[in-house]
């Protein structure tokens, strides 16, 4: 065996009793901490199973309490429409009854149209009636054969003319579709653009007559003849270049800033300038009648008279047996009865008879003229489908454009021979063919030597001043060939809103136009609807540039003021009642456009609703703007297309209320209701309001809450009114363009 392992020289140490007592200290710390833990644990397990219980029966409890709550609101929901469905029938005929405003208003309307023709029959003043085709035609071709007319006789006749135009104008605005015929329409456009031709022929015949005498009319300082006309309906500049001074390049008129920068070509050459400002626009053609409106409503109207011609027959065969039934009755009679009371029981039978199918026959003319003047009024807001098409990049979108200012017709003419004083007599040449426009710039240039001998012409205007332009005109000049405004060969462009002058270069001269966008003052920013006096109302709309205050009366429309940038702005249309198609007409015309088109959607970002509903929103506000007061609400962008939101709140007095209580409600077309949110209301919500129903019509929603006061004073309306109120909403389109 080998040798033994020594053993190893340290021995282990012995604890001592110390460290012992500390050994065991920890070990008893340690295993406390460790149940201390465990208890922990499992008091936070036990107080997260008492929470968790806790929860779930709060939960549970919660879910049920709203599940109660909705099958509480469901039932209360149900009732509520049960309750709306079993009146519907007798509110909608009790509105139909007030809606019968709206026909009575219409056959008013064609009363008046009778009684202007009669009024002009008894006038006897020589002027004719522009309806009438024999008496038109007369003027017209007895106004040719005058000659020899100056300027300011052709101004003086104009006057007449433009009247004539103008009633032809509203004659085919205001005549409603299904009263006009095709013929008719081709014959008022045949002699619109009859009269507006041969006026600006009678212009230029003047300005040929003044042009043979100025060399009798130069002026002593520079040799030149300059005349200036001015009028309410037109403005004449005409200056003939006598002398041909080459140095004389700038013409201004009557010492204004109105004139050409003419080039040197010009200045040496026998020609005379003409500004010819007519206030009034004869160049833009003629808006046709839409055939789709004509069509549309001429079905319509068919429909229903079938439908009446239906009726007729039934009622007259009820009379029929009727009469058959009194003839028994009558052979009944006793003998001993005298033949005078035989008589008189015939003559009560037959008065009877005749009474009762002439109410009936009244009843039905005035259904049929409700379906039209229903089917027009949805034709007002009606959208275009498509949007017109153009085939030159420069060419004006007139749907999207409107001409303002009227028309400048900027001529250069070649000067005719002038009158030679002989003998005490006055020597002229008369040329065949006329006045003649002298070209600029020449059709062939062949001679010329220099590229930039023909420059553009540097013209200065003067803006009409009832004219309001929001933003800088653009100016466009009309292309005779295609027939529309174009935009090219037009530069320099500079505009003095102070002085009202804009100044650009033209290549070529020709008529040219103001333009702005139809649509600067869409979609509006907020509009109010209230009653003002007895069967007056006033409607303000708000837009981005100004604030508008139309005042309606009866059948009448006035402007009541304006603001531009929150100040006031005097404008001469103020205080001057005009029918509704007149007044929108005249206000378009000044550049106060708030009256959308059927292409407008396609310019203007719009809150779209659906045209039914529109249209009867507009019909039940107008027949209550006699008591209460409408407005814009934010909320009506927020709901969708069917339905409607506008705030209201009862209106007796004629001053406006410094803190309105409005109401808000919401409309479909067959439910109205009022909504539990307000104005300032954060989120939008279509609750109804607490202890409030449903509604059929917005009429019946008022009755439960307005005074008696106000609901007389809607029953006494004037049917005038109520009419004139709609078509100005209609025309307008508040709900959808604001």
């Amino acid at each position: 065996m080998g040798p033994k392992a020594k053993k190893s020289g340290r021995k282990k140490r012995k604890i001592t009793k110390a460290e012992r007592l500390k050994q065991l200290q920890e070990e008893e710390e340690r295993r406390q901490k460790e149940e201390g833990t465990k208890y922990t644990v499992l008091l936070f397990s036990y107080a997260r199973n008492i929470t968790v219980e806790e929860a779930r029966v709060k939960y549970e409890k919660e879910e049920m309490e709203r599940l109660e709550i909705q099958r509480i609101e469901k039932e209360k929901w149900q009732q509520l429409e049960a309750k709306d469905l079993e009146r519907r029938n007798e509110e909608l005929e009790e509105l139909y009854l007030l809606e019968g405003c709206f026909p009575e208003a219409e056959k008013l309307k064609r009363d008046t149209r009778l009684l202007s023709q009669w009024k002009h029959y008894i006038q006897c003043d020589g002027s004719p009636d522009p309806s009438k085709s024999p008496e038109i035609n007369t003027f017209i071709s007895l106004w040719k054969e005058e000659t020899n007319e100056t300027l300011e006789e052709v101004i003086a006749k104009s006057k007449l003319v433009l009247n004539l135009i103008d009633k032809l104008k509203l004659i085919l605005l205001e005549t409603p579709p299904y009263d006009l015929e095709d013929k008719n329409i081709a014959q008022y456009q045949g002699s619109i653009l009859e009269l507006q031709e041969l006026l600006h022929l009678k212009f230029n015949i003047a300005t040929e007559m003044l042009l043979r005498q100025a060399s009798t009319l130069a002026d002593l300082d520079s040799g030149n003849m300059e005349k200036v006309i001015q009028d309410e309906n037109v403005t004449l500049y005409v200056w003939a270049n006598l002398k041909k001074n080459p140095r004389y390049k700038s013409v201004r008129f009557s010492e204004t800033q109105i004139g050409f920068e003419i080039p040197r070509i010009l200045a040496t050459s026998d020609i005379a300038l003409r500004l010819l400002h007519t206030h009034y626009d004869h160049v833009t053609p003629l808006r046709p009648v839409p055939t789709s409106l004509q069509e549309h409503t001429a079905t319509v109207t068919h429909f229903v008279k079938d439908e009446v011609q239906n009726e007729e027959a039934a009622i007259s065969r009820e009379l029929q047996e009727e009469g058959k039934q009194r003839e028994n009755e009558s052979n009944s009679v006793q003998e001993e009865e005298t033949k005078f009371e035989e008589e008189g029981d015939s003559e009560v039978q037959m008065s009877f008879v005749q009474e009762e199918p002439e109410a009936t026959k009244f009843e039905l003319e005035m259904k049929l003229l409700s379906e039209t003047v229903l089917s027009a009024q949805l034709l007002l807001i009606e959208n275009a489908n498509e949007k017109p098409c153009f085939f030159e990049d420069n060419e004006v979108d007139l749907c999207q454009f409107t001409t303002l200012g009227g028309v400048y017709h900027l001529d250069t003419l070649e000067l005719p021979p002038q009158c030679k004083p002989m003998k005490g007599w006055m020597i002229v040449e008369i040329l065949k063919e006329g006045l003649q426009k002298y070209i600029y710039p020449p059709e062939t240039t062949e001679d010329v030597e220099t590229e930039n001998a023909f420059p553009p012409i540097e013209v200065t205007l003067e803006v009409q001043k009832n004219v309001i332009f929001f933003e800088d005109p653009m100016v466009a000049r009309w292309d005779a060939e295609g027939k529309h405004w174009q935009t090219d060969g037009i530069s320099n462009v500079s505009y003095k809103s102070e002085e009202r002058l804009i100044t650009f270069s033209l290549e070529t001269f020709g008529p040219v136009t103001l333009i702005q966008d139809s649509h600067i003052n869409m979609p509006f920013q907020s509009w109010e609807l209230r009653p003002l006096d007895v069967n007056k109302v006033l409607l303000t709309v708000t837009t981005v540039f100004t604030e508008i205050q139309i005042q309606i009366k009866e059948n009448l429309c006035m402007l009541a003021s304006i603001k531009l940038n929150n100040k006031k702005h005097s404008s001469i249309l103020e205080g001057k009642w005009m029918t509704p198609i007149s007044f929108i007409c005249t206000l378009k015309e000044a550049g106060l456009n708030i009256f959308p088109s059927g292409h407008s959607h396609f310019y203007v970002v719009i809150n779209y609703k659906d045209p039914l509903v529109e249209m009867k929103a507009y019909r039940q506000l107008a027949l209550l703007s006699s008591a209460f007061a409408f407005g814009w609400s934010k909320w009506n962008i927020v709901c969708n297309s069917k339905k409607v939101i506008v705030k209201l709140k009862e209106h007796l007095t004629e001053e406006p209320t410094q803190k309105p209580n409005w109401t808000l409600l919401m409309f479909s077309g067959d439910r109205a209701q009022r909504l539990k949110i307000n104005e300032d209301s954060e989120a939008f919500s279509e609750a109804l309001q607490e202890e409030t129903e449903f509604h059929s019509t917005l009429y019946h929603m008022v009755k439960d809450f307005a005074s008696k006061k106000a609901m007389e004073k809607i029953r006494s309306s004037n049917c005038q009114v109520i009419d004139s109120v709609c078509y100005m909403l209609l025309s307008t389109r508040l709900l959808s363009y604001s």
